[in-house]
Formats: structure tokens, C-alpha cells, sequence
């Protein structure tokens, strides 16, 4: 599989960088602190509207090998593709499942859903800590996870 490098990219959003590079996959990282490969995120709370929303346990997100990106937005999972461009990320429309959950949950996911789905977002990660943010400033605060 190729891969496009995006060193600025890179070091901005090592844990989504792996969805769209340009080289040959080797030991999944590009730095010492930030593996790229198989790093689940939990998703901690979104900062929007005026507020800062708590995040379901649920609500996480994969990067996969192949581009894509999977999780939970709270109630349903989701998926969607990657795409790296200069400072930001990309996330393609958001394909989810249709459950219904109580009504706590369904606004978060809705909000959630919202920032990511066909956003470009800029990331900054933090010692296994990682914000994503909209062009109009909302946060989506994320933590990687850790085995349970």
C-alpha cells in the first residue's frame, strides 16, 4: 500500500497520520512518544455551542491501516475515510448505524456527528492527550485508551 508523507502533518496529527500516508507501512510509528497504528482514542467531551458536553463512555475512535477511521459517537458506531491535508484532517461523510438511544446520548452523538463528518479539522496531541478543531474554534477532546 503506498502512502503519501506529510511531515508537518505528521507531527501535528501522528495518530491519524497513519490513515493516509504515502510510504510503506513499517513499525507504525514516526516518533518516539505517538505510535500511528492501531491507537484507539476515547473521546472525553466536545467544546461547542457555547459549552463543553461530556462525552458518553462509549463515544471513541480507531485509526485503521486502511485509510478509514471507525468508533462510537455515543450510541451508534460509525465509520468514514481519512484524508491528511496541510495542518488538518479530513473525515469523510460519516456512515453510522441507527439505533436509538436515550436523549442525552442521541444530542451528544448529534454534535459529535457534526464536527466530524466532512469537517476539516487541525489536531494538536498533547502527551497521549489529542484536541481537534473546527474552523470555527469548537473542540472535540480526545484521550488515547488504555487497556481495560
Amino acid at each position: 500500500m503506498k502512502r503519501t508523507k506529510a511531515p508537518a502533518v505528521l507531527a501535528l496529527l501522528v495518530p491519524l497520520a497513519v490513515a493516509c500516508g504515502a510510504a510503506p507501512a513499517h513499525s507504525g510509528a514516526v516518533t518516539v512518544d505517538e505510535p500511528l497504528a492501531g491507537v484507539e482514542w476515547r473521546v472525553v467531551s466536545v467544546a461547542a455551542q457555547g459549552a463543553t458536553h461530556p462525552a458518553p463512555a462509549s463515544a471513541r475512535l480507531l485509526v485503521r491501516d486502511d485509510g478509514t477511521v471507525a468508533g462510537n459517537l455515543g450510541c451508534n458506531s460509525f465509520s468514514a475515510p481519512v484524508t491528511l491535508r496541510d495542518d488538518g484532517v479530513t473525515f469523510g461523510p460519516l456512515r453510522t448505524t441507527r439505533m436509538a438511544c436515550d436523549d442525552a446520548r442521541m444530542a451528544f452523538e448529534r454534535l459529535l456527528g457534526g464536527l466530524l463528518g466532512g469537517q476539516a479539522l487541525t489536531g494538536t496531541p498533547d502527551h497521549g492527550k489529542l484536541t481537534l478543531t473546527t474552523s470555527h474554534g469548537d473542540h472535540v477532546n480526545l484521550t488515547r485508551s488504555t487497556p481495560e
